[in-house]
């Protein structure tokens, strides 16, 4: 292991990440740097939550720190603390390629490859500062100079506290940061009804709770201020737009450009969306299909042991967790629904069994 001054380590939480490659980050964040905080294309709260509490901590370190988001985030989270100092690329493409090209570090939070920034991809790429990941997704690409990865947590919002802990910074953690954790935190896991089944995640939220996180009014300012074009839009996709193929323990739901348009749509207005298809008695895998302008982008969940990741992999260019994944299809919407349709017979058996294996009522 390189040497570096140990003793400020919180070693209780060191084994969460690889000893080596945590010893080569710190050590870079030794001297003050200019640095860019980056995260994905069509952020969400675990994106935006990990990304500003990242960007305060390593400021509170004496670096000179950006936040580029590739594109405007849910209004639902307009209100995060720092929120109005990150450079959204799609509006000042030019300012944040300078902070690109100068960066000697660059922070990649919340993907697992850099295609998945998708406006600055190329530049991201082209970058010379050392990249630096920090993720739980499944099988990260090897774009990256060093990966802190872990599968088996809530969230990137989990991990940033992680860091910031194993690093022995988390008294700097103050309630701006913790705000912004939790969300990440809160969102990744619906709530905490997904991906949490494990101890330390609770332990990481108590933690929060002590540095001044107030849960009820943050569960308020993300849950409780939908809009009412966006209510009516849910009951649009319950009433109009969802499809039950109950033989394959399947239901999804679709919505056009039109459809948007209909309903003002704002980012982040189908959030969550897909989660009601699959909450349906005996339904193992649900989908959601929204229209773009140049694409149909698929948002996949499923329960028990079936992949979509492998599923999102394997057919739509597409990847995430096990049982949360997205991807892209280039086709009309027709003949999305049609291909997606055309899929579920090879994966029927094992849909089913998904289906039984995860309901109480049939065991």
């Amino acid at each position: 292991m390189c040497s570096l001054k140990i003793k400020y380590f919180n070693i209780s939480v060191l084994h969460k990440f690889n000893p080596d490659t945590l010893v080569k980050v710190l050590q870079l964040l030794e001297v003050p740097s200019e640095i860019v905080v980056t995260s994905h294309y069509n952020p969400d709260g675990d994106a935006l939550g990990s990304s500003l509490a990242l960007s305060s901590y390593l400021r509170r370190k004496g670096h000179s720190v950006k936040t580029i988001i590739p594109n405007d985030f849910p209004e639902f989270l307009n209100w995060m603390p720092g929120r109005e100092d990150t450079i959204i690329y799609f509006h000042k493409s030019k300012t944040a390629d300078e902070l690109l090209a100068s960066a000697r570090i660059i922070f990649c939070l919340d993907y697992n490859s850099i295609p998945r920034v998708n406006l600055f991809s190329d530049k991201l790429f082209e970058a010379r500062g050392t990249k630096i990941l920090i993720d739980h997704h499944l099988q990260p690409e090897d774009h990256f100079d060093f990966a802190l990865s872990v599968i088996n947590t809530s969230s990137t919002s989990e991990l940033v506290f992680d860091f910031i802990d194993a690093s022995g910074d988390a008294d700097l953690i103050d309630k701006a940061m913790a705000e912004c954790l939790y969300v990440g935190i809160m969102t990744d896991t619906g709530s905490f009804s997904f991906a949490c089944n494990y101890p330390h995640t609770y332990e990481v939220v108590a933690r929060l709770v002590r540095s001044g996180v107030d849960t009820e009014q943050v569960h308020r300012l993300v849950y409780d201020t939908y809009s009412e074009s966006r209510m009516r839009l849910l009951g649009f996709c319950l009433s109009e737009r969802l499809i039950v193929l109950p033989e394959y323990s399947t239901a999804y739901i679709w919505l056009t450009r039109e459809d948007l348009a209909r309903f003002d749509f704002k980012p982040g207005d189908t959030e969550g969306v897909v989660n009601y298809a699959l909450s349906i008695k005996n339904i193992s895998f649900a989908a959601l299909f929204t229209e773009k302008s140049d694409r149909i982008r698929i948002s996949f969940r499923s329960k028990g042991d079936y992949s979509v990741n492998n599923f999102a992999r394997d057919h739509y260019q597409g990847g995430g967790h096990r049982n949360a994944a997205g991807g892209d299809s280039f086709l009309s919407m027709e003949q999305t629904r049609s291909n997606f349709e055309i899929l579920l017979p090879l994966y029927k058996e094992n849909l089913v069994k998904a289906a039984r294996e995860s309901s109480v009522l049939n065991p």
